[in-house]
């Protein structure tokens, strides 16, 4: 290459330098100015709005609705233990034990309490399904007075006929009763909730279940109960998925 050449290709790369260098400098100025989003996107930084979006927190409504996946599965073990119970299988009866444990300490202290001081109350100053409200907080009462049943009887319902059936009403009675409260909340109420909140108020509320959810059980609390859950399903023998298909 010749020197003229050379000397060419090392102007181009100060340019270059230069520019780049310029662009990084400038960023912070127009974030100052209110113009990120476009004129990073416009200098190749792309589209900021777009990424903070992509990343963004997780909604009330999909927070309550994920936990609600959650309960599911909770649900599907009780149904594996009535089975095993009417089929008279041997099968260690603290799987439903420390399934309701889970409920306790997430469903009903967490979940339904974020829903009760949280949800509830907003529809019900709106004046908006108020009956509904007024069901589904019924429903949390009796489902913890159900879950207490739970709790009490399930240790011993291998070995106690009795309890046996205290345990297996109760179960019955909580899967009866959760199916149709979680499905009205998921496509009748939950839908409803950003049309009573302003938008600072929506994002208020999600960080406070988050930071709830991190008080009550730590860093990744849904995480680590979702694990919990899927040991018991390990335990009772519903952990593979495959076997639900039909044959």
């Amino acid at each position: 290459m010749r020197n003229s050449d050379q000397l060419d290709v090392g102007r181009r790369r100060l340019l270059v330098s230069t520019a780049a260098a310029s662009l990084v400098l400038a960023a912070p100025t127009l974030i100052g100015l209110g113009g990120s989003a476009s004129a990073l996107a416009k200098m190749g930084f792309g589209n900021g709005k777009e990424k903070e979006e992509e990343e963004g927190e997780v909604t009330p409504p999909e927070d309550l609705m994920r936990e609600h996946g959650m309960l599911d599965r909770i649900l599907l073990i009780y149904e594996a233990g009535l089975r095993k119970f009417a089929d008279r299988q041997d099968f260690d009866p603290a799987v439903l034990t420390d399934a309701a444990k889970i409920v306790r300490e997430f469903i009903e202290d967490y979940h339904e309490k974020s829903e009760e001081e949280q949800v509830f109350p907003r529809f019900k100053r709106a004046g908006k399904m108020v009956a509904l409200v007024d069901t589904l907080l019924a429903q949390h009462q009796a489902g913890r007075r159900v879950t207490d049943v739970v709790l009490q009887y399930a240790p011993s319902s291998a070995r106690n006929e009795d309890d046996r059936r205290r345990t297996v009403t109760a179960i019955e009675q909580f899967i009866g009763m959760y199916r149709p409260h979680a499905a009205r909340e998921d496509t009748e109420l939950f839908p409803k909730l950003r049309g009573l909140v302003s938008e600072h108020e929506y994002d208020a509320m999600a960080e406070l279940f988050e930071d709830k959810e991190h008080q009550l059980f730590g860093d990744d609390g849904f995480e680590k109960m979702v694990d919990r859950v899927a040991e018991l399903e390990r335990r009772i023998g519903i952990n593979d998925l495959s076997q639900f298909t039909p044959k």
